[in-house]
């Protein structure tokens, strides 16, 4: 039974309709779609506009499709394998100088990633697709295989697909085939202080 999300205050229902399946049907996916998918993630926000954040992708049956899937952990290999793409997220650790400032280690790079990550998801969610994130790859390995430079971090892989039934999924998985909810926002936001009642 799908779970119904309902937001405590308004907001627009493509935040309620993006979710991370894994229930995928394996059908090809056109280039320019995930080249928009892409294109969403590049307008994301970052600290000084640097833009760390890069995109090394693979469509499903192309020539990198099965090295890729060899980078993911057994979990995720036995449900990605039926998506259209994969996307790896890299991130630039240094923040490069101008004619104001040295190069120095970014402290905002993995966050600016996590932004174009947001973005690529709601995306995918408007052309009708669903992307999951995953932290459970191999790290070494992608940064060997994907020739990552030294000053990038890999930080998650992404299953880029369309909807499958829950049923395509091992049975141990089909339970969790839906929807996740949120903790409440007074859980999460706090007016003046973390601790409530202290200023």
């Amino acid at each position: 039974m799908k779970m119904e999300r309902i937001s405590e205050n308004p907001v627009n229902t493509i935040f309620l309709e993006r979710w991370s399946p894994r229930a995928y049907d394996a059908t090809p996916m056109p280039e320019h779609d995930l080249l928009t998918i892409l294109e969403a993630a590049r307008w994301a926000p970052s600290a000084f506009n640097v833009q760390p954040w890069r995109f090394v992708y693979a469509h499903r049956g192309d020539a990198h499709w099965q090295r890729f899937l060899s980078l993911l952990d057994d979990f995720n290999r036995s449900w990605a394998q039926h998506a259209s793409a994969l996307v790896f997220v890299l991130s630039d650790t240094v923040m490069p100088g101008d004619g104001d400032r040295v190069a120095k280690v970014s402290r905002t790079n993995s966050f600016d990633a996590g932004a174009a990550w947001a973005q690529l998801a709601l995306q995918t969610t408007l052309l009708g697709y669903q992307a999951h994130a995953m932290a459970g790859i191999n790290f070494e390995a992608v940064r060997k295989a994907l020739s990552v430079p030294k000053q990038y971090k890999v930080e998650i892989a992404v299953a880029v697909g369309t909807r499958a039934d829950r049923s395509n999924l091992p049975i141990e998985l089909q339970e969790r085939e839906q929807p996740s909810q949120r903790f409440s926002l007074d859980e999460i936001a706090f007016a003046g202080s973390f601790l409530k009642g202290e200023a």
